[in-house]
């Protein structure tokens, strides 16, 4: 198995340059891009536990809470609630469908440009939403506009970074996601009391946007995709500046070289990627976000604040408990970023995997005994905070592997005419995972109940199978070598052949 064996030319290392001011700086603006996400995973859970926003928009949800033998699973069991968490990602799986061409065309930059800006108009319809017609309007600009940049940020990430960093600087954009999570949390804390409070939580969406947009309007884009679009001048110059030396003409021609290839080969991207050679890069970009969903953490991310509340927390203590589970996701994705690049994917994948599903088996346990097979038993303090302390070491065990690396994989194996294929589809599969799962999972907590911790802990045993058989490791090889992993590999290299 291709795994850390795999070595390459160290004539390949020599252009791959050192990490540079530049380098740190346009990455830090790039993965930026996952505050808008974050902001928006965490804002959204919190402002669903709040009374005002549920008396106007949701009134029957309140009616149901106050009913005193109410199974403690089915509280928020409303497909209109739902709708209004996963409307975004079906408009996110749409957006990612088309920024494949659109970001091989006006390059990453110009996409990230054209994200922020839609974000913006989404937080500006929801903060002065009057309807719920003007709610689902505002979460579909949002999601057009976190699936340009979830399309763009990666890729970006990959193709500026070193290949020595290249883990490290694509963690920054889970890391900005986990900074997006923490303060929506810490927000709505701090406006559940007001009676327009979650119109000022929805609102300040603009911020994160506004600060990823004017940061991508002043970086430059990246070498490859200014020598995609042919112009070479400009990648000459931006490929000095990240590399902090003149001496580039080796990787520029190797750049210069790949897109020849690409552009000799005059076929659509969306065909070339269905070739036998590419089934490998194919299956990665489909099972790897796909997992990354049903781990089960986008769930407790949205719903967080609601699954607290309903086995008892109250609404202080839900708010609370989803901000101390951000917090500790936030700490061990800086711990991945120390990590991945010494000990390489697959150990986080593995360990990270085995971590969480130990946990989710245990919640499932802890809350059968705490709530009852019926579910109208009423928590325990105990339980509660047994519950938060599983829940944050599953959080810590998705935020060092499944977090950061289901955005960091897919951009780095795929060869550049067909990278932003490549991406456009493993984005659209994480959009169409965590839209099924978002709209159905209430409705499955409360038929399944705490058996829906058991449903993704499952999911967490096959995916970490899948790792061990066919993920192989990709460490610090560069963007233009990646493929010969897959001809070492025992499975992928019935499928590959080398490259020209």
């Amino acid at each position: 198995m291709a795994s850390g064996g795999f070595h390459v030319d160290e004539q390949v290392y020599a252009f791959n340059g050192r990490i540079t001011a530049s380098v740190v700086i346009t990455c830090i603006v790039a993965a930026s891009g996952g505050l808008i996400f974050g902001y928006d995973i965490g804002i959204s859970g919190g402002v669903t536990t709040m009374g005002p926003f549920l008396q106007k928009f949701f009134p029957s949800i309140l009616r149901k809470a106050a009913e005193a033998k109410t199974n403690v699973y089915c509280v928020y069991d409303s497909q209109v609630l739902t709708a209004f968490t996963s409307s975004l990602y079906i408009a996110g799986f749409a957006a990612s469908l088309v920024a494949s061409p659109l970001t091989a065309a006006l390059g990453r930059k110009n996409i990230m440009v054209l994200g922020g800006c839609s974000f913006l108009a989404g937080a500006v319809i929801n903060g002065g939403a009057e309807n719920i017609a003007m709610l689902i309007l505002g979460r579909i600009m949002l999601g057009f506009g976190v699936g340009f940049t979830n399309q763009a940020a990666p890729v970006y990430l990959s193709e500026m970074a070193p290949a020595k960093w290249r883990g490290a600087l694509n963690t920054g954009f889970q890391f900005f996601i986990g900074v997006g999570v923490v303060t929506a949390n810490c927000i709505n804390f701090g406006t559940a009391k007001l009676s327009w409070g979650w119109r000022l939580s929805l609102g300040l969406a603009i911020v994160p946007a506004a600060i990823m947009t004017i940061g991508a309007v002043l970086i430059t884009d990246t070498p490859s995709s200014l020598v995609e679009r042919c112009r070479l001048t400009e990648a000459r110059q931006s490929l000095c500046k990240a590399r902090g030396s003149t001496d580039v003409e080796a990787e520029l021609n190797d750049l210069i070289k790949s897109s020849e290839i690409a552009k000799a080969a005059n076929e659509e991207p969306f065909v070339i990627i269905f070739e036998r050679q590419y089934r490998p890069h194919l299956a990665m970009a489909i099972a790897i976000p796909f997992f990354q969903q049903v781990t089960g953490i986008n769930i407790i991310a949205f719903y967080a604040p609601v699954i607290f509340q309903s086995i008892g927390f109250g609404n202080d203590g839900a708010l609370l408990g989803a901000i101390i589970l951000g917090l500790v996701n936030l700490s061990s994705i800086l711990l991945s970023a120390f990590m991945v690049d010494r000990y390489g994917r697959r150990f986080l994948f593995l360990e990270g995997g085995t971590q969480m599903f130990i946990c989710q088996v245990a919640v499932a346990c802890v809350l059968a005994v705490a709530t009852g097979v019926s579910g109208t038993k009423h928590i325990s303090k105990d339980h509660a905070i047994l519950l938060l302390v599983l829940m944050c070491i599953y959080s810590a065990g998705f935020g060092w592997s499944w977090g950061p690396l289901t955005w960091l994989i897919p951009s780095e194996i795929f060869p550049m005419k067909i990278r932003t294929t490549g991406q456009s589809i493993s984005i659209a599969m994480q959009f169409v995972t965590t839209f099924v799962l978002s709209q159905t999972f209430l409705t499955m907590l409360c038929h399944f109940k705490y058996g829906a911790f058991l449903f993704y802990a499952g999911w967490l045993a096959a995916m970490t199978i899948f790792v061990v058989l066919f993920v192989p490791e990709t460490k610090g090889i560069p963007l233009n070598s990646v493929y010969a992993v897959w001809e070492e590999h025992w499975y992928w290299r019935g499928f590959v052949k080398p490259e020209l």
